[in-house]
C-alpha cells in the first residue's frame, strides 16, 4: 500500500451532525482501463460537471467520516494518483496489479485490514451521482438488518450490461450474476446490482479467497461473495444516482442527469432558467432571487450571483462574483467580480482579476484585463483595457488601447475621473492620465497628461492631388 501523493479532499459542508465512524472502512475501487472510453484518461479521471468521476465519489462518501478510506488504483495509478490534493493521511492508495475483477481488488485490502471488526463499504469509481444520504441509508439498513452484506439495486428499463439480482419472495438474495454471464431468461430480470456493498468485514473475509475466475471474463468477481454469505439483503436506489460510466455516451448521459438535478434544484428556489437543457451550471455557483438565465449560458467555478441578474443568452462566466441587477449578454466572464448594475456586452471579455464598479457599461467587442474600473465609467465598443485603472465617469471612446506591454513587460495606465478619449486612441503605458482630460480622437499618448487638459497627437496630414488618375494611367 503506497501513501505517496497521500490526499484528502475536504468534507463538504452538507452534515456536521455525521460524526467520525470508528468502525467504518470505505474502499472505491478506481483500477480499471476504461477501455470503451476510448481516451488517453483513466476512466476515473474523466471530467462531469467540472469535477472528475473519482473527485466526486470522494466527496460523497468522505461525508461519512470513516474511520479508513482505500482507493484501490491500477491503469496509469500515477495519474490518479496525483490527481488528487495532498492534504493528510485519511485517504491510502492500494495498487491492484494485475487488475483481475472486482473481488480480486477487495482481496489486496486484507492485510490492512488484519484487525478490523467493522464494516466496509465498497463503491465504484465510476459511479458519480450518488447522494451521501442514500449511502447514509444503505449504512442503516445493513446495521438493522444484521445481515452479512446489504447493496444497491435499481429497477432500469434497460438493463443491458448490469448483474442481475436474483432474491426469494422473502427478500433474501440469493445470488448476483454479471450480464454476460447470464442466459436469456436470466437476461429478462431488469433488478440489477448497483455495484455498491456494505459487507461485515469479518464474514467478507472468510469468503474473499475461496472466490473463483471461472467464468466467461476469468475475473473474480466481488459479486460471487453474496451467494457464500449467510445472509444477504438489499436496498432500492434511484435508477439516476446507480448510473455506472464505461464510454462517452454514458458520460453525457450523467452530465445530463446532473445538470437537470442543479437546475431544478435552482428553479425550485426561484431561479429563471429559460432553457434548461441548453445551460450548464456548476454546483459550487450560487444564485440570489429573480435572477434569469436565457439559452445557451454556462456558469462554472464558484460563482456568486445577485439578486434580479439577467445572464445570458449565450454567455460564460467562471469563477465570478456578479452584484444585484447587472446583465450579461452574449460575453465571458472568468474570475472577475462585477458590481451592481453592471450592462456587460454583447461580445465582451473580462479576464481575470478585474473589478467593474456600480453603473458601468461595457460594450460590445470590448477586453478588459486585469484591471479596476470605477463607478458609471463607459466602454461602449471596441476597446483593450489591460493592466489599467479608471476612475470615476470615465468615457473611452471606440478603439482606445492601452498599450501595456513592451515586448518584455507589462505597465499600467492610470486614468483620473471625468477622463475622455475620443476614437481610436492608444495610451502607451506606463502612463498617468489625469481627472477631466480629453484625449483628441487618433492620438497617441507616450507622456502623463495632467488634469483639465486636452492632449493632442496627429502626424500632418499629407494630400496628394491626381493619385487616382497617375495610377490608372500606368
Amino acid at each position: 500500500m503506497s501513501n505517496k501523493g497521500n490526499n484528502l479532499i475536504k468534507f463538504p459542508e452538507l452534515d456536521k451532525s455525521i460524526k467520525h465512524q470508528s468502525m467504518l472502512a470505505i474502499a472505491i475501487l478506481a483500477a480499471g482501463k476504461g477501455t470503451r472510453m476510448k481516451s488517453s484518461i483513466p476512466k476515473v479521471l474523466q471530467p462531469l460537471g467540472g469535477k472528475t468521476l473519482l473527485q466526486r465519489v470522494l466527496e460523497t462518501c468522505l461525508i461519512l467520516k470513516p474511520e479508513k478510506c482505500f482507493l484501490i488504483v491500477g491503469h496509469k495509478s500515477d495519474k490518479v494518483m496525483q490527481s488528487l490534493p495532498n492534504e493528510n493521511d485519511l485517504l491510502s492508495f492500494v495498487i491492484q496489479k494485475p487488475q483481475n475483477g472486482t473481488g480480486h481488488a477487495v482481496q489486496q485490502l486484507i492485510p490492512y485490514l488484519a484487525d478490523f471488526k467493522g464494516d466496509l463499504l465498497v463503491l465504484n469509481g465510476d459511479v458519480p451521482l450518488l447522494k451521501s444520504e442514500t449511502i447514509q441509508k444503505l449504512i442503516k439498513k445493513h446495521k438493522d438488518s444484521n445481515c452479512d452484506v446489504t447493496f444497491l439495486t435499481s429497477l432500469l428499463t434497460n438493463p443491458k450490461g448490469y448483474g442481475r439480482v436474483f432474491s426469494e419472495s422473502n427478500g433474501k438474495v440469493n445470488e448476483i450474476i454479471e450480464d454476460k454471464d447470464c442466459n436469456e431468461t436470466q437476461l429478462k430480470n431488469k433488478l440489477t446490482n448497483a455495484g455498491i456493498y456494505c459487507f461485515k468485514w469479518n464474514k467478507l473475509v472468510k469468503v474473499l479467497e475461496k472466490l473463483s475466475s471461472n467464468n466467461k471474463q476469468n475475473e473474480i468477481y466481488l459479486t460471487d461473495s453474496i451467494s457464500q454469505l449467510e445472509s444477504a439483503c438489499h436496498l432500492e436506489a434511484e435508477q439516476e444516482e446507480v448510473m455506472g460510466i464505461n464510454d462517452k455516451i454514458q458520460l453525457a448521459q450523467c452530465e445530463k442527469a446532473l445538470q437537470a438535478r442543479i437546475c431544478n434544484y435552482w428553479m425550485s428556489e426561484g431561479v429563471t432558467i429559460t432553457n434548461p437543457e441548453s445551460c450548464s451550471i456548476s454546483e459550487d455557483a450560487n444564485f440570489g432571487q429573480d435572477v434569469i438565465i436565457e439559452p445557451q449560458t454556462h456558469i462554472r467555478g464558484k460563482c456568486d450571483i445577485g439578486n434580479g441578474c439577467v445572464l445570458g443568452p449565450g454567455s460564460l462566466i467562471k469563477d465570478s462574483i456578479i452584484g444585484k441587477n447587472s446583465s450579461v449578454t452574449l460575453s465571458v466572464l472568468n474570475n472577475c467580480e462585477i458590481k451592481d448594475f453592471v450592462s456587460i456586452g454583447p461580445f465582451a471579455n473580462i479576464r481575470p482579476h478585474s473589478k467593474i464598479s456600480e453603473n458601468c457599461r461595457i460594450g460590445n467587442f470590448v477586453e478588459v484585463k486585469q484591471s479596476t474600473i470605477n463607478k458609471n465609467t463607459k466602454i461602449n465598443h471596441l476597446s483593450y483595457i489591460g493592466d489599467s485603472s479608471l476612475g470615476k465617469n470615465v468615457n473611452i471612446g471606440a478603439g482606445t488601447i492601452t498599450a501595456n506591454f513592451d515586448g518584455f513587460n507589462k505597465h499600467k495606465t492610470v486614468i483620473g475621473d471625468h477622463t475622455k478619449t475620443g476614437a481610436n486612441s492608444v495610451l502607451v503605458a506606463p502612463i498617468d492620465i489625469g481627472s477631466k482630460v480629453t484625449i483628441a480622437g487618433g492620438s497617441t499618448i507616450t507622456k502623463d497628461v495632467p488634469s483639465g487638459s486636452l492632449a493632442l497627437e496627429r502626424s500632418k496630414q499629407h494630400i496628394k492631388l491626381g493619385w487616382t488618375n497617375s495610377k490608372e494611367a500606368n
